[in-house]
């Protein structure tokens, strides 16, 4: 479903080249169309659209120095198979596609992966009817080679972890998404795109004048500029903010809800001599009456292996330390009608991640449900991420993708996604193949 509103641990080949050439790049004076946001997103679109469209000139803009550096590398690598999505829905779909995009694009590229694959553990009897329903559920979105397996088939796979029955997901797997991210920028690049980083767009306008010393008329009528002063002219605009999606929307007159609340999920990270004790993702069976999926073991392309995260509110919205505040940040997650809602609907839950956040034995003991050598002293304090979770104001979370264009005559030639929900890096390709077609239904490219 589209919901439509009205009015680097790695790098990727020749992507030190391509940050080294795009730094502080002086921007040119008009292009057809304009991309705001190089998160993974923003990078598999603009990539895809030039690929269609040879002939047009593009240019993308990200306010950091780097490209993909918020949540498309701050994130647990994971390549989700599609398990856990409503079937027919376009999240599912998205993902099942996109995962066998994303393997094939790493072949093709020769991009390091690791399909280690995946078991959501059952410890508890209670357990076995939601196992078999998601079981129902990944058949049903048509997930490669999932099985379920008895308590011996789990020691088979993963001999150290323990549990009654446990989903089998071999087509999971893991990989560096920033790695990819950046090779879509390269592609993008290589195609003829421009890229200009440390470019924080502040303004998104329509003009009445034509840009300087330009004889082409209002061919380019949107400005953009950026908190330097710098503008660039264009026909159409597109933006993926991710953290700051429903700000950057608001800049062309767009609603301010769905709203995006920051939250922050830390890390464990297992000591060296104890990764013997993983062999692939191991994930708790999700408890549908909270709105995340729970703590799970992640191998990582680097050798070093995860656990967590727990999910706790940021008060900044690219804050990935425990003090990282932001005061404006802050206050409009507070002040947000939906988030409050949130907060007393699951006041238990959210109580128990913040402790588990500072006491690292309480979230160690769930841990242990799987894997019971674990121990306290095996693991340290790991990475933190941050999420950028839609809320309504009615406290619900946003899954829907949400595109937005804004009012006035600024509205038909902008088009915001205001989100696009996990996982969007296993979805990556997918997704922006969707966004493009409806860049091209809205602006006719």
């Amino acid at each position: 479903m589209i919901r439509t509103l009205s009015a680097v641990s790695f790098r990727a080949p020749g992507a030190a080249k391509l940050l080294k050439d795009i730094r502080r790049r002086q921007l040119h004076s008009t292009y057809d169309v304009a991309v705001v946001g190089a998160g993974i997103v923003g990078l598999a679109t603009v990539r895809e659209l030039i690929l269609r469209h040879p002939s047009l000139s593009f240019i993308l803009l990200e306010k950091e120095k780097e490209l993909a550096f918020h949540q498309s590398g701050h994130n647990s690598g994971v390549i989700h198979s599609g398990i856990y999505y409503t079937p027919g829905s376009l999240k599912a779909r998205l993902c099942v596609r996109g995962a066998t995009l994303a393997y094939e694009y790493c072949e093709k590229k020769g991009l390091p992966y690791n399909r280690c694959g995946k078991l959501i553990v059952a410890v508890e009897q209670e357990e076995i009817p939601r196992l078999k329903a998601l079981y129902e559920r990944g058949m049903k979105n048509k997930v490669r080679d999932l099985s379920i397996v008895d308590a011996k088939g789990i020691r088979e796979r993963e001999p150290y972890c323990r549990g009654i029955m446990a989903l089998d997901s071999p087509y999971t797997g893991i990989v560096d998404w920033r790695m990819v991210a950046l090779s879509y920028g390269e592609d993008f690049k290589e195609a003829g795109g421009t890229v200009v980083t440390d470019s924080e767009v502040t303004d998104i306008c329509m003009v009445k004048e034509s840009p300087a010393g330009s004889s082409e008329g209002m061919t380019y009528p949107i400005a953009i500029r950026d908190v330097k002063g710098n503008e660039v002219r264009c026909r159409y605009v597109l933006t993926c903010g991710g953290l700051y999606s429903d700000r950057l929307s608001q800049i062309s007159g767009c609603s301010p809800e769905p709203r995006i609340v920051p939250f922050r999920g830390d890390y464990l990270v297992l000591k060296p001599e104890k990764h013997y004790l993983v062999k692939g993702n191991i994930y708790p069976v999700p408890d549908p009456r909270f709105p995340f999926l729970g703590v799970h073991f992640t191998p990582r392309m680097d050798g070093s292996v995860w656990l967590g995260p727990n999910a706790v509110l940021a008060f900044k919205r690219e804050g990935y330390n425990v003090y990282d505040f932001n005061a404006r940040d802050f206050a409009d997650a507070l002040s947000f009608r939906g988030l409050q809602k949130l907060v007393l609907k699951h006041m238990t839950y959210g109580l128990g991640e913040m402790y588990r956040g500072v006491f690292i034995g309480a979230q160690v003991k769930i841990l242990q449900k799987y894997i019971p050598e674990l121990s306290l002293s095996d693991v340290l304090r790991g990475p933190a991420g941050v999420r950028a979770q839609a809320l309504d104001r009615d406290g619900n979370l946003v899954d829907d993708f949400v595109f937005d264009g804004g009012v006035g005559d600024v509205g038909s030639r902008v088009l915001h996604v205001r989100n696009a929900p996990s996982p969007a890096a296993t979805s990556s390709l997918a997704i922006g193949e969707m966004i493009a077609d409806e860049v091209e239904n809205r602006f006719a490219l």
